[in-house]
């Protein structure tokens, strides 16, 4: 198991994430690493200490942002009733889809490297949509069918601007019971 990093490293590890995924989601696959150091406030030699290679950067930014996705439930659930928490994790599920977007021509590139940072996504995001599901007493829908739903709705965000109504609909419809 790797030691915990000294607070200093992992903030510049977390700024070094926060500033590629801007970067790779704006500016494609194809932006310099020296300028996304730069813009993180470090050297090339820290973001090549804690990234060896782009491939790395990628995929960690894209785990990053998975894993934050999915680790908000439990606030969410502690902080809000259950469909507003949903309503609420599927609004960020719809921006994770849209930053995988932007990123889609740097994740092709780690992928055609022979790494595979989707792995482990559906697991977690079937685990996540399903605890949300069980705190909305629906254990009856399929965790899948919901993010397919809502993976759709992301990607029609692009041509129709803002879902929230349609999101709505998605959570009102968990609410109805036949």
């Amino acid at each position: 198991m790797p030691r915990p990093l000294r607070a200093d490293a992992q903030r510049n590890r977390d700024r070094l994430l926060a500033t590629a995924l801007e970067a790779f989601s704006a500016e494609g696959a194809d932006v310099a690493l020296e300028s996304i150091a730069k813009r993180a406030g470090v050297g090339i030699g820290t973001l090549y200490r804690h990234f060896p290679t782009r491939e790395a950067l990628v995929e960690a930014v894209y785990r990053n942002e998975l894993g934050k996705l999915c680790d908000a439930v439990p606030g969410l659930l502690e902080t809000l009733p259950p469909d507003r928490a949903t309503r609420a994790w599927l609004g960020r599920f719809v921006e994770y889809v849209a930053t995988k977007h932007g990123m889609a021509d740097a994740l092709r590139a780690v992928i055609a490297s022979g790494a595979d940072p989707y792995s482990e996504s559906r697991e977690l995001l079937t685990g996540a949509m399903a605890r949300l599901l069980d705190a909305m007493g629906r254990a009856d829908v399929v965790p899948t069918d919901v993010l397919g739903t809502v993976s759709g709705i992301a990607t029609a965000a692009a041509e129709l601007g803002p879902v929230d109504g349609m999101l709505d609909l998605v959570v009102d419809g968990l609410r109805y019971r036949a």
